[in-house]
């Protein structure tokens, strides 16, 4: 009996070490984590930190929606981002897309997209006058990190779709004037500037056309970066021959990781890193990871498609009653048919396209475009008050705070002044 006593002590005793040792084990879990959270916001704190695309213009010209105030994040109509989130999140700078659906490739289609163009470039303005304790314009990466050093958060300005120049080229140094610094050629149809990755109604990819040509090159002599992210193959292959400065695509991904015709081969990345140009990651879980098909959302999107059009092209209709009520049924199809928690992508996965980028280009050739306000968000980074967690899975995958400022923000900013440098050279030479 005395022994089994003591057999069933020693058990007792084994038990007690293994419970201890998991909860430690469990404790050490979290405390890491807590350690590398906060060497993340620290690290921030020196870095200049850079997204190089939202649409969250198309919201500042809506509604009552003040970006000043804070949303909370996952309320319906709270959107991705606000200045106050900015801050949480710990980003810096944000290039805002001045956003223009692909309308009818006609001088009314082209008049109505410059201004709607302009109504978001004046939004751009009016967040900058009202909040320039918060946030100030930058066009240049001496502006970003001015701004940086006086505790301000930075509002670049990028144009996605070239629609709005229509045929006329003379309009590329008016929005170069507005603050323009650069040009997604097209964006989900083709233009008249050049062929789109997602519109095949003509089967034939004819790249970039003959007036795309003439785009190129007066953003290499302006100084306006072109944007290859929408862009067909052909098209990104007539860009890169044409150009005399780095090109770049401000939110696409990984087509080896996930096979979309808006991502990326590595061809494609070894032809931008020879060009100087850079890779910005989008957060788009549909470009991260190949979502599972769902034919009653499909079913549910074409009969939205068919009443209203498609949604990309819904801030063109002039009836602000009708836009509206179109653009609360698709949110509402989207929010019910949102993708599974487990199917979506994650923080992991966006890193595992910087590591892809790196293996295959090199570590100067990526950074980050959220896509937020168009569609961006995963598991982790669902907004931009959630922006370090990057950074910690960064960290966690051993990238050094140099390999970080170069992802973040360094990156970006080399291609833009070497863009800018290109166009100094041209004017000296005219």
């Amino acid at each position: 009996m005395k022994s089994r006593i003591s057999l069933l002590g020693v058990f007792g005793v084994l038990v007690s070490m293994a419970i201890m040792a998991t909860s430690c084990s469990a404790s050490k879990v979290q405390l890491d984590e807590k350690s590398l959270e906060a060497k993340a916001k620290t690290i921030h704190s020196r870095i200049l930190s850079v997204d190089t695309h939202c649409d969250t213009p198309s919201r500042m010209t809506t509604g009552n929606w003040d970006i000043g105030e804070r949303h909370e994040p996952g309320k319906q109509g709270s959107g991705k981002i606000d200045l106050p989130r900015m801050v949480e999140g710990r980003l810096d700078a944000l290039f805002f897309g001045v956003f223009v659906g692909q309308g009818a490739l006609t001088p009314e289609g082209y008049q109505k997209a410059k201004e709607r163009a302009l109504q978001e470039l004046e939004a751009i303005d009016k967040m900058c006058q009202k909040y320039p304790n918060l946030i100030g314009p930058a066009t240049t990466p001496a502006d970003a990190y001015r701004l940086k050093k006086a505790g301000k958060r930075m509002a670049f300005i990028g144009m996605e779709n070239g629609y709005p120049i229509g045929r006329d080229l003379s309009l590329l140094r008016a929005f170069y004037e507005r603050g323009v610094r650069y040009v997604t050629l097209c964006h989900s149809a083709d233009n008249d500037i050049c062929d789109s990755s997602t519109d095949r109604r003509n089967p034939e990819d004819r790249g970039l056309s003959d007036f795309g040509r003439e785009v190129v090159a007066e953003c290499n002599r302006l100084g306006i970066m072109v944007d290859v992210s929408h862009m067909s193959d052909k098209s990104f292959a007539d860009v890169i021959r044409a150009t005399k400065a780095p090109i770049f695509a401000s939110h696409s991904c990984c087509r080896a990781l996930c096979d979309s015709p808006r991502n990326l081969t590595d061809d494609m990345l070894r032809a931008l890193a020879k060009n100087g140009g850079v890779l910005q990651m989008c957060i788009l879980s549909s470009y991260l990871k190949a979502p599972k098909p769902n034919p009653e959302r499909e079913k549910a999107l074409k009969e939205l498609e068919a009443k209203y059009g498609p949604r990309r092209n819904l801030q063109n209709v002039q009836d602000e009653a009708l836009r509206k009520k179109a653009m609360q049924e698709y949110q509402e199809l989207m929010q019910k048919f949102s993708q599974d928690p487990q199917d979506r992508a994650t923080v992991k996965d966006v890193v595992d396209h910087i590591d892809h980028v790196v293996k295959v280009a090199g570590i100067d050739y990526v950074g980050i475009g959220t896509d937020f306000d168009g569609g961006g968000g995963v598991n982790g980074c669902d907004d931009v008050s959630e922006m370090f967690h990057l950074t910690t899975e960064l960290l966690r995958r051993g990238y050094s705070e140099k390999e970080i400022r170069k992802i973040w923000g360094g990156n970006i900013m080399r291609a833009l002044q070497e863009v800018i440098d290109v166009s100094n050279k041209a004017e000296v030479v005219k």
